[in-house]
């Protein structure tokens, strides 16, 4: 499993945690998440940067009014369309 892969599956898996109402658990797997995210992005082009501080600002707006599910989106769909899009063919 390359790197890319791994951070596409923690993302699915923090959302699951989110959607199960275990938002400490899956609150710190999203520090980790970004945290092992934020290489990768760093090697992607300009405007996948860009959007990547939108996502982000969007997600952590959601974690401070616990809005779980809608975050929930966020890592499962956004996230990863972002890193896709970023990712060379």
């Amino acid at each position: 499993m390359t790197e890319f892969e791994k951070v596409i599956d923690d993302a699915r898996e923090c959302a699951r945690l989110f959607r199960l109402g275990r938002d400490v658990e899956a609150g710190l797997a999203m520090v980790t998440l970004i945290e092992s995210a934020q290489p990768l992005v760093e090697r992607m082009p300009g405007e996948v940067s860009s959007s990547w501080s939108e996502l982000l600002a969007l997600m952590l707006d959601d974690q401070e009014a616990q809005n779980w599910i809608s975050l929930a989106d966020y890592l499962e769909y956004e996230w990863v369309q972002l890193l896709s899009a970023g990712q060379p063919i």
